[in-house]
């Protein structure tokens, strides 16, 4: 996996796809497909393509580290 190319939230796209998504959190894109298949995590159907919500996808960062900083 190379390196993300994306420095802060600002840099990031208003949807993000699972190959963004693995990007961005330094996992596979397979783990991001999983993670973008439960129910808690933001994502919005369009036909068959599954993007996730620039605002929404830092949102659910934030709640789900320890007071927004890496645990």
């Amino acid at each position: 996996m190379k390196p993300s190319s994306y420095k802060t939230y600002d840099d990031l796209p208003l949807f993000l796809n699972a190959e963004q998504v693995a990007a961005v959190l330094g996992i596979a894109p397979s783990s991001a497909y999983e993670l973008m298949h439960q129910p808690d995590f933001p994502t919005l159907r369009i036909g068959k393509r599954i993007v996730v919500p620039k605002e929404k996808f830092i949102q659910w960062v934030e709640r789900n580290t320890k007071k927004g900083e890496c645990q």
